[in-house]
């Protein structure tokens, strides 16, 4: 099982130099790869693009690229100018994002998200691979019938033979088209306990394309807090898990609260819901039960995260995104540090 360090959303908290000194201790301990968030602040690909330069061995991954923000060919122009600057490092993660930012902050309609994935993908596909782009789907249809567009083919080569696409999903759907159609799966909120319901998911997507998963990566991201403090880990888990579960969509559409409830947390999942969207942000972190945190995050004295790591690699993780839940540049360092010891 190969790390990655996740490194979320910049500018919040720690300063660009901090910032650059976790992703450079990490190349320097052995991670694999280094992972850039964007929701509606910073942007994924400025990030990689800036760290490509100061960086020589990590490979550097989307983590994601919002759809709605992209069009599929400026996704694989960016991914071609990544690869090209990394000396063929990136990893170009995708995902759909949600309603409230799909429609809100990027005025794209968030419909028929499962076609509209499948035909981005193979838009990108054939562009990095540098065909003259034609195509007709549902969704997408380049170049327009009705103007004056020619079809064009990216004007640079990658300098990997293939840039790995990796899907952002959790919905049982969605892990399926990832299966399907993409090298690697980013789940959020992955629990390895369940990974015998999500394994056969994915497998029925390979299917559906005539291979097996056998290379296939499987990538999710976890918060880690290593500590002899178990209470205080958990409580410093709380803020995201309440985020996720109770706030991030509405009381129609959340996928994460789903996910939680399909682990057995359905009552818990919707008193931390009512909570969040009624804006008692603290009365949904307590009501995160112990075990949800324990499910979905790396937390607790070294013992119990070194058995939780093997847990993970035992669940067919191939890469674990590890997100340090630290409050200082040097306490996120220590925590790299730790997971690194814990996993070797």
């Amino acid at each position: 099982m190969k790390l990655g360090v996740h490194i979320g959303y910049w500018g919040l908290g720690l300063s660009s130099q901090d910032q650059l000194n976790i992703v450079q201790e990490a190349e320097r301990l052995g991670y694999d790869s280094v992972w850039t968030a964007e929701a509606y602040g910073s942007d994924s690909a400025t990030i990689l693009g800036w760290l490509a330069g100061q960086t020589s061995t990590i490979r550097l991954g989307a983590g994601i690229f919002q759809m709605p923000g992209r069009s599929p060919a400026m996704t694989a122009m960016t991914a071609a100018t990544i690869d090209q600057l990394s000396d063929g490092r990136m990893i170009l993660g995708i995902g759909s994002s949600g309603p409230q930012v799909a429609e809100g902050w990027h005025g794209q309609r968030f419909a028929q998200q499962l076609q509209r994935t499948r035909e981005y993908v193979a838009v990108v596909r054939m562009a990095l691979a540098r065909e003259r782009v034609e195509f007709k789907g549902e969704t997408l249809e380049l170049p327009l019938p009705d103007g004056q567009g020619r079809a064009l083919k990216l004007t640079i080569p990658t300098v990997q033979e293939r840039i790995p696409v990796y899907l952002a999903a959790i919905g049982p759907k969605n892990t399926a088209l990832a299966g399907e159609i993409a090298d690697g799966w980013i789940p959020t909120l992955f629990s390895p306990e369940h990974v015998s319901e999500l394994r056969p998911l994915l497998e029925e997507g390979a299917a559906r394309s005539g291979r097996s998963l056998d290379g296939f990566d499987i990538a999710p991201t976890v918060n880690v807090f290593v500590t002899d403090d178990l209470e205080g880990a958990r409580n410093a888990m709380r803020p995201f898990v309440a985020l996720y579960v109770g706030g991030m969509g509405s009381r129609k559409q959340n996928f994460y609260n789903n996910l939680v409830q399909r682990y057995g947390f359905a009552d818990e999942a919707k008193v931390i819901q009512d909570f969040y969207l009624e804006g008692k942000r603290e009365e949904a972190m307590a009501a995160i039960p112990d075990e949800l945190i324990d499910t979905v995050s790396l937390c607790g004295p070294k013992d119990v995260v070194k058995e939780r790591l093997a847990i993970y690699r035992d669940a067919g993780v191939g890469t674990l995104g590890i997100t340090p839940i630290a409050f200082t540049a040097e306490d996120r360092l220590t925590q790299l540090r730790l997971v690194a010891e814990l996993a070797a």
